[in-house]
């Protein structure tokens, strides 16, 4: 008897705790169960007993739990005065109608509860043990439905979350629990004691049927929204007047959304699908006007949260954002975009050159720009290097120090195709859809891209990224593209390049003239009009001397009249000087970098009504955004902007934070640092001397300014005149620092943190106060106190002056 009743208090707190199925072996006795369990229900129905139906919105647990401890308890005390067979009836009628009420209003109300909470439900259980034990006397039917009714309501007020996985804490309530269970029923019949495991029996059964139910729908509907669901709240911003109406939104069991709020509800309607994005972050969508959202108002933005955060109006485009580009600006927006949530693509496609060289994916910079270039001039300081050691110490013999072009250029190449792997591995890891093919407008959302094969791919976006850069332009003369090169090819050129003309004198063309005379090869420039042009004028002649002191050969307002080609292979270039005087010279190599045209012609941009800046090919875009409200462009391509990748990156980033991140932060093209790697480096940040006496005035404005002599120079016996630092500042006020620049070692290093500090409103004082690092080259912008207009010597009296 005591095991029975054992038996009995565990099937009851499992009944409770809702947390484990009816274990297998059992399965046949729970089958006829249920059966008696159906028969019984049919009797509850030709009753009607549905006395606390309304009230009766609670946990199932809990109910079942009380209803049927308190039913036995009454039962037990009223044996005196009622049969055996009265209680039973009595029992499964009252019961079984509560019971049954409950299972119906509360199938799917099941939540996780705390374990202070199965503490609580513990002890509340013994205290209403204990409290109807000590009652006596009879009690007709209608006392023991007001009882049960009563438990029944103040289970309501205690209900919270569903129970967790039973713990060893769980176990030892557990073991609690039957003890008290047992001293409890110790006094019944054992009549009495089979008909409440009957009955607990059946409420088990049928509501760990229910339970098992609602797992079986959570599993199949894990990502199914269930009938008229909130899904999140929408919320509309007037771009006029900043007013706002915000409303939850539901979603039907077939996936149609609904809004309580009218104009939300149009909106949805008009500019809104739901899509099955997991999308962590709200989507900024930008309306054109179409349906007013306000009085006055004829635009707005819409803003997601919760499941509304995956609602765009991508109206069945095959991407978020469609990228024209693999550069660094394009490649940079496509990563943050698909970060934020969007589904991206990436069209690439680089056209052979004149000779026909082509690269991988990553663009100018990595590929024939800023990494190859850095590499080479890291070369070429590396050979002069090699031929000052010798006053260091080293026993060499500079005249046996001699370049192998084969393997610097073996070595670059390497270093640029790991570096276009990595790049696609990237992308693939990313989700990002990458197509080789060289892309066109067909209209404004939809994209042609042509394979190498000749073969069409028609894309389709909500929008689009022109992020395509630029290549090298060609001088309209004779020769020039049937024997001439660029900095396309120079990298990857498979023979030396010997003797070589440079036609240009812009950063790239100095930069190239800088490592192949360091290199050691005969090198010549021929400039039409200025050197650097766009840089401050005295640091750009500053420059080019020091270049000349080097050995590179310099040809002013001179004009290249034509190429072509000997028996021996050289090239002839026909070149006029200043005087109008006619020079023929023989080189191996013939190098253009008289500028870069941006790649837009070949978008047609006409499909889609693209407007272009005639005098440039470029786009005047306002933060990013062209004329067409969806097509957006970073580096290169824009009109008036740095052609730097640090600049094309930090764009691209802003724009897809801005498109899919709700970010409202745009991009700063004010006081952009950067670095000519010219041999002797020349760094800047800020305005030019010029510049700044065109905003200011020339008597607003103060220039300080010296020439340093670098620690390592002393040994090797280099020039004094070589370096050189300016900075421009405001004369009053506030003296705020206008533009700093610097000629020397690892100019860019030294300038990139100067950048940070004008960035953040730097003075003249400051400056000056700021303690230098000694021996260092960048100290000596703290050390600066000659100006001009003062007319001192700026030059150094020793190292330490």
């Amino acid at each position: 008897m005591k095991a029975r009743k054992l038996n009995k208090a565990k099937a009851w707190l499992i009944c409770c705790e809702k947390s484990q199925i009816v274990d297998s072996d059992s399965s046949d006795r729970e089958v006829e169960e249920h059966k008696a369990r159906n028969k019984t229900k049919k009797q509850l129905d030709n009753k009607g007993e549905n006395k606390a139906k309304d009230k009766m919105e609670i946990d199932v647990e809990n109910k079942v739990e009380n209803t049927a401890e308190n039913q036995t308890d009454e039962v037990e005390n009223k044996e005196r005065n009622t049969t055996e067979g009265d209680v039973e009836n009595k029992m499964e009628n009252k019961v079984e109608n509560k019971v049954e009420n409950q299972i119906d209003k509360t199938e799917n109300k099941l939540e996780t509860n705390t374990e202070d909470d199965v503490k609580n439900k513990v002890e509340n259980k013994v205290e209403d043990q204990i409290e109807v034990e000590n009652k006596t006397g009879s009690k007709t039917d209608d006392d023991i439905e007001n009882k049960i009714e009563n438990k029944v309501e103040n289970q309501m007020d205690k209900r919270e979350n569903k129970l967790e996985t039973k713990t060893e804490d769980h176990v030892e309530m557990k073991n609690q629990m039957e003890n008290q269970v047992e001293n409890k029923v110790g006094s019944k019949t054992e009549g009495n004691v089979e008909n409440e495991i009957k009955n607990e029996a059946e409420n088990k059964v049928e509501i760990e049927s229910n339970v098992d139910n609602e797992v079986d729908n959570q599993e199949k509907q894990e990502n199914i929204l269930p009938t008229s669901h909130t899904i999140g709240v929408l919320t509309l911003v007037g771009a006029q007047h900043g007013a706002s109406l915000t409303a939850d939104v539901t979603c039907s069991d077939n996936r149609e959304l609904h809004c309580m709020s009218p104009m939300i509800m149009a909106t949805l309607t008009v500019f809104a699908r739901l899509v099955s994005s997991q999308c962590a972050h709200a989507k900024l969508l930008r309306l054109t006007g179409r349906q007013p959202l306000f009085a006055g108002c004829d635009a707005g933005l819409v803003y997601g949260r919760g499941a509304m955060a995956c609602m765009c109006t991508d109206q069945g485009y095959d991407y978020d954002l469609l990228v024209i580009g693999g550069g660094s600006g394009g490649l940079a927006a496509a990563k943050e975009a698909v970060g934020l949530g969007a589904k991206v693509a990436v069209l690439d496609y680089v056209t052979p050159s004149p000779i026909g060289t082509t690269w991988g994916l990553g663009g100018t910079c990595v590929n024939v720009g800023c990494i190859p270039k850095k590499l080479m001039h890291q070369a070429a300081l590396l050979g002069e290097a090699v031929h000052e050691a010798a006053t260091f110490g080293w026993q060499l013999d500079p005249k046996s120090v001699k370049i192998d072009w084969e393997a610097l250029r073996t070595a670059v190449q390497n270093h640029i195709k790991s570096v276009n792997w990595v790049t696609r591995v990237e992308l693939r890891t990313k989700k990002i859809e990458y197509f080789n093919a060289l892309a066109h407008f067909k209209d404004a959302h939809t994209v042609v891209g042509i394979t190498k094969k000749g073969e069409e791919k028609i894309l389709t976006a909500k929008n689009i990224l022109v992020a395509v850069g630029g290549r090298p332009k060609y001088p309209d003369i004779p020769g020039a593209i049937e024997y001439g090169i660029s900095s396309d090819d120079i990298f990857s050129l498979e023979r030396a390049p010997g003797k070589t003309l440079i036609v240009g004198a812009g950063y790239i063309g100095l930069e190239c003239a800088g490592f192949l005379n360091g290199l050691g090869y005969d090198t010549t420039l021929i400039i039409r009009s200025l050197v650097l042009r766009g840089f401050d004028r005295q640091m750009a002649i500053h420059v080019a001397e020091e270049m000349q002191q080097r050995g590179v050969k310099f040809n002013y307002e001179a004009k290249l009249k034509k190429v072509s080609k000997q028996e021996d292979g050289r090239l002839l270039a026909d070149w006029i000087d200043k005087d109008g005087q006619i020079h023929q010279d023989v080189y191996d190599t013939v190098l253009f970098a008289i500028g870069r045209r941006p790649l837009t012609q070949e978008l047609k941009p006409e499909n889609v009504g693209l407007k272009l800046v005639p005098e440039t090919g470029k786009i005047d875009a306002v933060n990013e955004q062209t004329n067409v409200p969806n097509i957006y462009a970073v580096g290169d391509v824009l009109h008036k902007k740095p052609e730097l990748t640090p600049v094309a990156i930090h764009a691209g980033k802003l724009l897809a934070r801005r498109l899919y991140g709700n970010s409202t932060e745009k991009m700063d093209y004010t006081n952009v640092a950067t670095t000519v790697f010219t041999p002797l480096e020349y760094g800047c940040v800020g305005l030019s001397e010029e510049a700044a006496i065109t905003l200011h005035g020339e008597q607003e404005i103060e220039i300080f300014h010296a020439y340093y002599k670098p620690t390592e120079f002393f040994v090797p016996q280099k020039n004094v005149d070589r370096c050189y630092v300016k900075v421009i500042a405001l004369r009053h006020g506030d003296e705020r620092v206008l533009g700093m620049h610097f000629v020397g070692p690892n100019a860019g290093e030294v300038i990139q943190g100067f950048a940070v500090a004008i960035k953040c409103g730097l003075t003249m004082p400051k400056l000056k106060s700021t303690v230098g690092i000694h021996p260092t080259v960048a100290e000596e912008f703290t050390r600066i106190n000659i100006t001009k207009r003062s007319g001192l010597d700026p030059k150094p009296q020793s190292c330490c002056s």
